[in-house]
């Protein structure tokens, strides 16, 4: 077991690396919100388009970040995190230079991939390399200072939109990359699952990003195409049945990518039902909330992301003490807590309207919704974790994360139909 402290300088290190490589695929999960409209317009594209352009990035990586951790147990996290870094920096490089909407939406495919391999990576790397005693703050703080990298996704994003282009929310992350690459190779001890042995599960992963896809073409397209439509209850069937065959494999192999076994623990499969309805009301609130303050309060993208600031400065500042008091207390009254605030945020949401006051109505909602984060993000996580042996923790880690991708991808699916926002609207 590792015995590598957080206030070392080998400890700041690693945190360094994981928090900036995480942190690169948090905010390209975001960045793109505040600049869709701008996307739209430049490109002459419909709002489906859009949509692809998030949940195309959302989809793949929620659909093989279970291999990837599973890649990282078995040749090293360090090795698969510093595949991924590179990976998604040739990706953003494609984003960036892509001429037309169907490249833009393949391209960003590719980075999810490229977020699969590093995502889950950088938290077993935390989780194997401190010592037991300081796990939960580490996790804190990468929870805290990768939160503040997504949120400040939208207010990066508004920023190179109106001064520079759209497609600088892409090209960013290349020289982010090479640092992030340099620090690893540096700093980054290497670990891995002594235990992994066997052929990995690639039926497991296909049957995996069919189910997703198969369903989240269905739910896109059935607004505008119908639900009875030939292409609709096509995909939702291959959908559906490749969920279940997901299962079939899964209990049927001998090295299955997700051993189902693993959620008899409870611990962890209550961490993960949490995990799945905080991050479907997260990620619904990220791609509406920025494309509601332009399009119905009037704000400019760079105010769109600036107003969500105060998310940002209060993760930083109490996120690596909710791990903390986790810690000492249990993560049971701050996995209460934190949500009731999330939703009491949403409530005050209800108030942003045609020309919006910054001060009076938006704000209260984004404070409120930064403390319940803050208290939330960090005990989620190491509950997670904390319930599997170490040497799983790259499995823990590709789960958790799965989770919260899938509930943000099927949130942007659901969410704006359900609404009506489609087609002309």
């Amino acid at each position: 077991m590792s015995e590598i402290r957080v206030k070392t300088a080998s400890g700041r290190w690693i945190l360094l690396a994981t928090v900036l490589g995480s942190g690169m695929a948090g905010i390209d999960a975001t960045v793109v919100n505040i600049a869709l409209p701008t996307i739209g317009a430049d490109l002459g594209t419909d709002f489906a388009a859009l949509q692809w352009m998030v949940t195309g990035y959302t989809l793949t990586l929620a659909a093989f970040i279970l291999l990837g951790g599973s890649l990282g147990d078995r040749f090293g996290r360090r090795r698969i995190f510093v595949v991924g870094v590179v990976w998604f920096a040739v990706a953003s490089l494609l984003c960036g230079l892509a001429a037309n909407a169907d490249l833009l939406i393949a391209a960003r495919a590719l980075q999810g991939v490229g977020g699969a391999l590093l995502t889950p990576g950088s938290l077993a790397i935390i989780q194997a390399s401190f010592a037991g005693e300081d796990r939960a703050r580490a996790i804190g703080a990468w929870s805290g200072l990768g939160g503040v990298a997504t949120a400040v996704g939208p207010f990066l994003g508004g920023w190179l939109v109106e001064s520079a282009s759209w497609r600088w929310i892409f090209l960013i992350n290349i020289p982010i990359a090479a640092a992030v690459i340099w620090i690893a190779a540096r700093h980054v001890p290497e670990t891995r699952d002594v235990d992994a042995t066997g052929r990995l599960d690639l039926a497991g992963a296909v049957l995996g990003a069919l189910a997703l896809a198969g369903t989240t073409y269905a739910l896109i397209a059935a607004p505008t195409e119908g639900v009875g439509s030939p292409a609709v209850l096509a995909s939702g069937a291959v959908g559906l049945a490749a969920a279940v065959a997901f299962l079939v494999v899964e209990w049927r192999a001998e090295h299955p990518m997700l051993p189902l076994r693993i959620f008899d623990n409870r611990q962890f499969s209550a961490a993960n039902a949490v995990t799945f309805l905080i991050y479907g009301v997260f990620g619904g609130i990220f791609f509406l909330l920025v494309v509601h303050l332009q399009v119905v309060a009037g704000f400019s993208p760079l105010a769109s992301g600036i107003a969500m600031l105060p998310i940002t400065a209060l993760m930083l500042v109490l996120s690596p003490r909710a791990g903390a008091l986790s810690s000492r207390i249990g993560p049971r009254l701050p996995m209460t807590v934190g949500p009731l605030l999330c939703a009491a945020a949403l409530v005050l949401m209800l108030r942003i309207g045609p020309d919006a006051s910054y001060l009076v109505d938006v704000l209260p909602s984004v404070i409120v919704l930064g403390l319940g984060l803050s208290l939330l993000v960090a005990p989620l996580t190491s509950t997670a974790l904390s319930a599997v042996p170490e040497g799983q923790a790259g499995l823990a880690s590709g789960v958790n994360n799965a989770v919260a991708r899938a509930a943000g991808l099927m949130a942007i699916a659901v969410l704006p139909a359900a609404v009506g926002l489609t087609g002309d609207a």
